[in-house]
């Protein structure tokens, strides 16, 4: 099974359809969120340093998202292939996870792009802070987020494009539509 790279704004939908994909293609997951989440959670000098930029609405130093993708990816089972979540969100970023994966032997595999309108990105994000409690989604942060989503991230989508790798899911109202779609991109691609 081909690495699998989940892109989109915050609030697309990548944590819910990573874990559909982890679900039925058996595939490891690293959640760049859920990893520094827990570092945060531990309280751990990383943790601590990450905290900072997360409650500014800012992105985590490359170096250091580098460090702990290698060190996650490293510990998950081989040749099932891997999930992406979260990472890479710059051009520089994805440069570098292209090359931790050579280094290994591994390469990208495949991109799949969430697009999903600006105002149900909002409403998504909102409804998330009150079920899960989450201080990170407030209107102030979001909008920042987006703000850095549009500046530094969405740029990274023609990158992913010059690779051959983009496969672009448009949010048609349903998640078993997107999920239909996607399931039929990544069947197509490990043929």
């Amino acid at each position: 099974m081909k690495n699998i790279i989940i892109f989109g704004a915050p609030g697309s939908g990548k944590g819910t359809y990573s874990d559909e994909i982890v679900a039925k293609y058996e595939m490891g997951h690293i959640s760049t969120g859920d990893v520094l989440r827990g570092e945060i959670k531990n309280g751990t000098e990383l943790g601590k340093i990450a905290k900072g930029f997360i409650d500014n609405g800012q992105l985590i130093p490359d170096e250091l998202m580098i460090d702990i993708l290698a060190n996650t990816y490293d510990a998950l089972p081989q040749g099932k292939g891997v999930i992406f979540d979260g990472f890479p969100r710059t051009i520089a970023q994805a440069e570098a996870l292209k090359k931790m994966l050579s280094e290994r032997g591994h390469d990208m595999g495949m991109m799949i792009e969430l697009v999903v309108d600006e105002e149900t990105l909002m409403a998504r994000l909102l409804n998330r802070a009150i079920e899960q409690g989450r201080a990170d989604d407030n209107e102030e942060t979001i909008k920042k987020r987006f703000e850095v989503y549009h500046n530094q991230t969405a740029p990274l989508a023609d990158w992913f494009e010059n690779e051959g790798l983009r496969h672009t899911f448009n949010w048609k109202g349903s998640k078993d539509l997107m999920l239909e779609e996607i399931f039929a991109a990544i069947e197509a691609e490990n043929k």
